[in-house]
């Protein structure tokens, strides 16, 4: 379905550094439906940038608290029988509700239960899907699933795929070295890639997942899906790279890192940000 908001021109660094005052100056709170290994790191990362997180993912409560959250993320990385249902009660909310919410397809593809999940989660239609190059294609159906939760192809191989989920999502983003995000507005397919980065990111577990839950509160605070899910990549693109010039591994920079997502001004984004417009 189209995004009725999607601007007419393409979001620059100077719209993403305003969205970021827009986070810091509303705090929304992200509702996170993650996985086991994430959780404290999706929180964390939330805080460091502005927002807030409430790990609420039970079949109780689910539903209810997506109705009343800012942004829900949906991430599907250590499911079971109960936070599965759970997934499916707080997207049918957020979708009833009109909360943005994000779908974060770990592992699809490699797994039958998994995949089949993440197929019924897809006509709830979020709002965005995020995912590394191999999850994207996967869930397109376009290939099989890389190694673990580990990415085996390049983000722009899954820009076709990207593309394709757009019948299901107003955006989607395949991560690597280059994000690529891609929307569809009344005129068409549009998209950016965001540059930038640093490869310790790949280091540090949940920082994908953490991407998801800060893309989930960008899409609460900003006029156009497109800008929100730019605006997630590219806060975590150069806080990255100023947390790599102030560690010396993984371990030092999931520290800094967390700082960085905290220090980071608008002026910062204006002068380090790389977007660059994609011709689809």
């Amino acid at each position: 379905m189209p995004d009725a908001t999607l601007p007419t021109t393409y979001p620059t660094a100077n719209d993403v550094a305003d969205a970021l005052d827009a986070l810091r100056s509303s705090t929304p709170l992200v509702q996170s439906l993650t996985n086991l290994v994430s959780a404290n790191f999706v929180t964390n990362v939330l805080l460091a940038a502005g927002a807030s997180n409430a790990h609420i993912d039970n079949v109780h409560e689910a539903a209810g608290f997506a109705a009343i959250a800012s942004g829900v993320l949906v991430n599907l990385g250590t499911p079971d029988d109960g936070t599965a249902a759970a997934f499916t009660l707080a997207a049918e909310s957020a979708t009833a509700s009109g909360t943005p919410w994000v779908l974060d397809p770990v592992g699809v593809g490699g797994l039958p239960w998994r995949t089949e999940l993440a197929a019924g989660l897809l006509t709830q239609r979020p709002t965005a899907i995020r995912g590394n190059a191999s999850e994207i294609i996967a869930l397109a159906g376009l290939g099989n699933f890389g190694r673990g939760v580990d990415s085996s192809s390049e983000s722009e191989g899954a820009l076709p795929a990207a593309v394709a989920l757009l019948q299901f999502a107003q955006v989607v983003s395949a991560s690597g070295a280059i994000d690529y995000i891609v929307g569809r507005g009344e005129s068409g397919t549009v998209g950016v890639r965001v540059l930038g980065g640093s490869p310790l990111l790949t280091k540090v577990t949940a920082t994908g997942c953490a991407l998801g839950g800060l893309a989930a509160a960008y899409l609460a605070v900003t006029p156009s899906s497109l800008l929100g899910l730019t605006a997630a990549h590219t806060h975590v693109a150069v806080a990255s790279e100023l947390a790599q010039r102030n560690s010396s591994g993984p371990g030092s920079f999931a520290v800094a890192f967390l700082d960085a997502l905290a220090s980071i001004t608008p002026e910062d984004i204006r002068a380090q940000a790389r977007i660059e417009r994609l011709d689809l």
